[in-house]
């Protein structure tokens, strides 16, 4: 590699607000973040999102123009000492206008660590932006997160990664001094490959030219180059938890082509234990008492799927998936059960009526025997007793959906039990 060398994602870096691909809804007319910046003022923040989203170049574009000097540290490296030696620079030639310290990966700092940056941060003279790709409610120490402002910056569209590639291959062809052409869809496919992150599109444009042959780029080349490059999913991270729960929300949703996507999302990192997790849940959760049924089956593919192994696992996967999505839904069954935990959460539990007891007590100084009426010995196997305890007595937990089964049911035991009163 040249000693010059320069990755071209630096080189193309943005020099104002206005030139960043995407983020609008912050960086756009009237944006917050925008406005924030053009005041000048240098508000404490939190830059949240997935990376090649333009965190690092904001921070920076905010460094010059409220003439601050940027300090850039990584806290899977960094420690407290480092941002002592920064404090030390204050009030000297070197930060004569203050400091703004861009903190990144700011979760892998612990609570100590975090609670240590309060101290540089109250009296004003250092501004920190923090970045992270999780989600901050839930990795950033909540002194930082009481005192600072967050700004979520989201995967760019593919439409603007696109101007982005097309301006990285009109510097590459400069500054190389030889002109390339792309074959239809190249530039289409790296924006599309990308999943959002500008960088990773930026550095397929330079190895694609740089591996030209007779100044052509072809799209079997992009396809190649950008293979499954598009997925976003960190096992310990919120895509991770984020696919999982569209998937399921898909699915009681009753929209099989969604639960697909984001099955096929899920297979294509291997997350098998996940998938079948989520699918297990959701025929108890979602279809329930309208389809018993779909447990057995649901299992049934689970089993299947975790003893072939991926890839032939999506086909039962994707089986499970089609029926719990075009399942007849009721969520009578978490309801229920919600119900009663609450109760005994809530210490509303009392006795069990002693026709419930084991029948060991009988004759053992209690005050009359058990008196348990056996419900196979009466009529359609059911005779009324009382099986709740007194303090909760004509409770109902259980309430029948409207599912077709469900509705069979109830006409079922209204039969039988009215036929009694």
């Amino acid at each position: 590699m040249e000693p010059n060398y320069k990755p071209l994602a630096d080189e193309i870096r943005p020099k104002s607000l206005e030139d960043v691909v995407g983020q609008k809804h912050i960086l756009g007319e009237n944006g917050l973040l925008c406005r924030i910046v053009e005041s000048g003022s240098t508000p404490n923040m939190i830059f949240y999102g997935p990376s090649g989203t333009g965190k690092t170049t904001v921070a920076r574009i905010i460094a010059e123009r409220t003439q601050r000097s940027l300090r850039k540290l990584n806290a899977t490296t960094a420690g407290i000492s480092d941002i002592k030696k920064i404090i030390d620079e204050l009030d000297t030639f070197l930060t004569p206008g203050g400091v703004l310290l861009y903190l990144d990966e700011i979760q892998y700092f612990n609570k100590k660590q975090q609670q240590s940056l309060l101290e540089f941060i109250e009296d004003g003279r250092i501004s920190l932006i923090a970045s992270t790709t999780e989600n901050p409610y839930f990795c950033v120490f909540g002194a930082i997160l009481s005192r600072s402002t967050v700004f979520e910056f989201k995967p760019v569209s593919p439409e603007d990664v696109e101007k982005a590639v097309l301006r990285a291959f009109r510097i590459l062809s400069d500054r190389d001094g030889r002109e390339v052409s792309l074959e239809d869809g190249v530039v289409r496919r790296i924006a599309q490959a990308c999943g959002g992150d500008v960088r990773k599109a930026i550095n397929a444009a330079e190895l694609l030219f740089a591996a030209a042959e007779g100044n052509r780029i072809t799209l079997a080349d992009a396809m190649l180059i950008s293979q499954k490059s598009a997925m976003r999913y960190d096992r310990d991270g919120d895509e991770h938890y984020d696919i999982l729960s569209a998937m399921m929300k898909s699915l009681r949703g009753s929209d099989p082509d969604a639960a697909l996507h984001y099955l096929a999302r899920a297979i294509e990192v291997g997350d098998l234990a996940g998938i079948c997790r989520r699918i297990l849940c959701s025929a108890s959760e979602d279809i329930g008492m309208a389809y018993p049924q779909a447990v057995p089956i649901v299992k049934a593919c689970v089993d299947s799927a975790l003893q072939l192994g991926l890839p032939e696992a999506r086909l039962p996967l994707a089986e499970a998936c089609i029926l719990l999505a075009t399942a007849p839904k009721s969520n009578a069954v978490v309801m229920a059960i919600d119900a009663a935990i609450s109760d005994v959460k809530a210490g509303k539990t009392g006795s069990i009526p002693r026709e419930l007891q084991n029948k060991h007590a009988d004759g053992t100084g209690f005050e009359r025997d058990q008196g348990y009426l056996y419900p196979h010995d009466y009529p359609g196997h059911w005779v009324e007793q009382q099986y709740l305890p007194d303090e909760l007595k004509g409770r109902r937990y259980y309430q029948y959906g409207e599912s077709k089964t469900e509705q069979a049911a109830k006409k079922y035991w209204d039969g039988i039990k009215h036929g009694h009163s």
